[in-house]
């Protein structure tokens, strides 16, 4: 299996297909780069190189105890961009990952990206405060983490329910999309996994998307319940400044189903614009 090794000396897992200009896909949590198989394949076929990767901690990367942050995420990002020699890059990056590829354009990806497209992402931040009173409660990631560290296992099944939205549409639920959601969480050790809770909840991207200096799409499900549209996408359009927003009506935080088709057709169009 395909790894670069970090400067920290952790192992990155990536997967790629095709050939053609780079698309790297960024996974969210606590999924790994088996999240994008459809996209890697459907990207592939139109005439893309697109490359896939574990974050650390997660799927098959290195189980780290350290480094488990956004700005060692966006480094890691960088060390495989960089040993890959890759250029005129496309980024892709669905939640935790939408936070990881706005930094790394923003602060690492000068001269080599092109253009960035998030879906269902948390900038500009996720956790409720003062300034962000439409974001979610602490007592929210808490519980989170609560799950994670007690019956992980369990709680990864219980929250593909609202993950994919089948609390809400339970005529479209689907056990293998539960199984595999469960599959991915029990790939990433536990420790990354609680610590990744943070990353995404707390880490604040509004510098980053207000330095963005590439043209990038902002796609979300109106149903989202991990990250709420009002406090992500609908606050991140109004801090970038060459950026298009994309609802898409009764569309859960999980990319599946009509949404993913359509998601990735609308990906591809922007891209080749």
């Amino acid at each position: 299996m395909p790894y670069i090794t970090t400067p920290d000396g952790t192992e990155i897992y990536y997967t790629e297909l095709g050939e053609g200009r780079p698309v790297i896909f960024s996974h969210g949590w606590p999924l790994n780069s088996d999240a994008w198989q459809k996209e890697l394949k459907i990207f592939a076929d139109a005439g893309y190189r697109v490359i896939a990767h574990d974050r650390r901690g997660h799927g098959r990367s290195s189980r780290t105890y350290r480094g488990n942050d956004m700005d060692t995420y966006v480094a890691d990002l960088a060390s495989l961009v960089e040993q890959l020699d890759l250029q005129d890059v496309l980024l892709v990056g669905h939640s935790t990952g939408g936070g990881e590829v706005v930094r790394y354009a923003a602060t690492r990806g000068a001269g080599r990206v092109s253009k960035v497209a998030t879906a269902g992402a948390v900038p500009p931040v996720m956790l409720q405060s003062a300034t962000n009173p439409e974001g979610t409660p602490l007592e929210v990631f808490d519980s989170i983490r609560a799950g994670v560290l007690n019956d992980r296992s369990q709680f990864y099944k219980d929250l593909a329910e609202s993950f994919f939205g089948f609390n809400h549409q339970p005529e479209k639920r689907s056990q293998g999309l539960v199984d595999d959601f469960q599959r991915q969480g029990m790939m990433a050790g536990l420790n990354a996994a609680y610590d990744c809770v943070k990353v995404f909840s707390e880490t604040d991207f509004t510098k980053d998307l207000e330095a963005l200096d590439v043209p990038i799409l902002l796609a979300h499900g109106d149903d989202d319940q991990i990250v709420p549209i009002a406090a992500a996408a609908e606050r991140a359009i109004t801090l970038v400044s060459q950026g298009t927003l994309k609802v898409y009506p009764g569309a859960s935080h999980g990319i599946w189903g009509e949404y993913q088709v359509a998601l990735d057709d609308d990906i591809l169009a922007f891209f080749a614009e």
